[in-house]
């Protein structure tokens, strides 16, 4: 559920708004009536951790991923 309020209220209530956003309400804020900015709770605390490794066996590089690019793709860079 969210609700909408202006930038002073927001200024000036923007301690309680936060315990709201934390208790899973969407807060927008708006400037002259029209929306601005949204604020909602972060899902996650922590991202989620990278395991090294974890794509091992599924990139392959090929043999020729160094060599010259042909002719023809040259000359189409060149005009």
């Amino acid at each position: 559920m969210s609700f909408q309020v202006n930038i002073h209220e927001a200024k000036t209530h923007f301690s309680k708004l936060l315990a709201q956003v934390k208790e899973g309400r969407e807060v927008i804020i708006a400037k002259a009536g029209k929306p601005v900015a949204r604020l909602i709770p972060i899902t996650s605390d922590k991202p989620e951790r990278r395991h090294p490794g974890s794509a091992k066996g599924k990139i392959t590089i090929a043999p020729d991923f160094n060599a010259p690019l042909p002719e023809a793709i040259l000359k189409e860079f060149e005009e």
